[in-house]
């Protein structure tokens, strides 16, 4: 103890201030960016030469579905309970082997379902042929549900270093297995195969960036307080999971395979800055928020500056995808791809108001609002579905697209919005965060659609009006550069002190799931050039 004491001092004997939470948060939010970006570009070009070269729609259809399965079975396949790793306070090594019990058994479970009604299902949703996929890919839900307490450790600490690295492995190991199946002609498969080698690669690796978390245990007054802190989050997650992804299950069932499939590919397009700035900043937002949850006022600056930052950062590229839809989508991925582009500026406009209403998401979760975020994606989808069907009725892909907005615009954003307020977070927050962004996105469109009709879609013409299009926007948010440099959420505050939560729950008590994507997911697809 003597030789430990003096090496963690300074020459004054006094030892060194631990960093801060904002600090902390800081440095991940930068591992967690560039790690991000770093993946998705690679999911980019991967799915560039699959669509290119191997796979036609009807593949890129298949995959769709069997993806969308198994979204929504990992958002509920750890009972929701991984999250009180990244939440509860005290040592996460006195209750994580319960976790790791719970998370495990309830994987093979919902895996075991799915094996059994993988025909019944592929039927319903428009694609028999899916059959195979959903049952080789799914084997991902066992994989990540073994996973979740070592990434919950990872996200804990805010280590987003250790993590890229994990996910690294995932995504060479998947691409090199995608890639070298389809070439062999596996078609759809070749996603189900290289997502399964990824993803136990991956496992492997947060195991060994979180040494010793990887063990079973029970103890049966935790568990209770864990069901009770997990349930009605993993319910929240499916509803949230089922909003982003009903509009696949409608697609393939209302619709045809080769409808799918544009569909499919337009979504994973509108996907590219939700899942580049968004993915960045959730891994990092839920652990934040929750260390402010205490303070009202800490919190709701956190949330603007976090919000302010993510909008400005999407706002560019929703505008360039939307309005250069068709030449982006014939240059990237070839002529016989462009059906997507007509659905491509609505799924655009849905990006952009996702990544709101998942910061929202998560800044709700982590001050306790469990029964308003069941209610909010409740509502949601419950309207969803009847505007999509008629939707894909009347205007096929593009109806769909414009449904998805609609619900999003005119119901969901409003509620969140009252959601907030209750929460402490008023619209003076929000508007301020948001506003010169808007207005730098409305100058932008402006120039871009006009310079592509002065200067044509050659690509070169392309790459002038995309860069004209990016400096006028830069010029309309300089007058916010002020507020986006303020430090990350509770920066210069000390964390809260530990304290053990009891077993029987006094530690459940304001906490919540991250979502489908947020803190302490675990070993989800990484080379997913579909939905992710």
């Amino acid at each position: 103890m003597t030789g430990a004491a003096t090496g963690a001092t300074t020459g004054t004997g006094t030892a060194p201030e631990p960093p801060s939470l904002g600090r902390k948060v800081g440095s991940a939010a930068r591992w967690s960016l560039v790690n991000t970006v770093v993946m998705r570009l690679g999911n980019f070009v991967t799915g560039i030469i699959l669509a290119r070269f191997f796979l036609g729609p009807e593949a890129w259809g298949v995959y769709g579905i069997a993806q969308t399965v198994l979204l929504v079975l990992l958002s509920a396949n750890e009972l929701g309970v991984s999250l009180a790793i990244v939440r509860w306070e005290g040592d996460p090594r006195r209750f994580a082997p319960t976790v790791l019990t719970l998370s495990a058994v309830s994987s093979c479970l919902l895996y075991a379902g799915l094996f059994a009604a993988a025909p019944a299902v592929a039927r319903v949703l428009g694609s028999p042929e899916a059959s195979g996929v959903l049952r080789v890919m799914c084997v991902c839900v066992i994989l990540d549900g073994l996973s979740q307490v070592p990434a919950g450790f990872l996200t804990r600490e805010f280590a987003q270093g250790r993590r890229m690295a994990v996910d690294g492995v995932n995504f060479v190991l998947s691409t090199a297995v995608t890639l070298f199946l389809a070439v062999q002609g596996w078609g759809a498969m070749s996603f189900a195969w290289g997502s399964v080698a990824g993803n136990a690669a991956a496992l492997i690796g947060c195991c060994l960036a979180a040494p010793g978390t990887l063990r079973f245990g029970w103890d049966r007054e935790q568990a209770r307080a864990l069901l009770r802190f997990g349930l009605p989050l993993a319910g929240a997650s499916m509803l949230a999971l089922g909003v982003v992804n009903v509009d696949t299950m409608v697609v393939g069932s209302a619709l045809d395979q080769l409808a799918l499939g544009f569909y499919v590919l337009a979504f994973n397009i509108s996907g590219w800055p939700v899942r580049i700035v968004s993915e960045a900043a959730r891994r990092v937002s839920f652990a934040g928020f929750s260390r402010l949850a205490d303070s009202p006022r800490a919190l709701a600056g956190g949330f603007g500056r976090a919000l302010g930052v993510v909008v400005t950062a999407t706002v560019p590229l929703c505008v360039l995808l939307a309005a250069l839809a068709a030449p982006v989508v014939g240059l990237v991925y070839g002529e016989r791809w462009l059906p997507a582009a007509a659905a491509l500026p609505w799924l655009m406009a849905l990006g952009l108001v996702r990544i709101g209403c998942e910061l929202a998401y998560d800044c709700l979760v982590a001050i306790g609002r469990r029964r308003s975020l069941i209610a909010v994606q409740g509502l949601w989808l419950l309207l969803l579905i009847p505007v999509l069907v008629a939707g894909a009725a009347a205007d096929g892909i593009v109806g769909v697209a414009r449904g998805h907005v609609l619900v999003a615009c005119g119901v969901v954003v409003p509620v969140f919005l009252l959601a907030l307020h209750r929460g402490g977070i008023g619209l003076g927050t929000v508007a301020r965060a948001c506003a010169w962004p808007f207005l730098g996105g409305a100058v932008m469109a402006a120039v871009v659609l006009g310079l592509e009709r002065l200067l044509g879609d050659g690509v070169l013409a392309l790459l002038a009006t995309g860069a004209a299009g990016t400096l006028c926007y830069a010029l309309c948010v300089l007058p916010s550069r002020a507020f986006l440099r303020g430090r990350g959420p509770g920066a210069g505050t000390k964390e809260p002190a530990a304290t053990e939560p009891a077993a029987a729950g006094s530690g459940t008590a304001g906490s919540g799931t991250a979502g489908p994507d947020g803190a302490g997911s675990g070993t989800t697809p990484s080379a997913d050039p579909v939905r992710g």
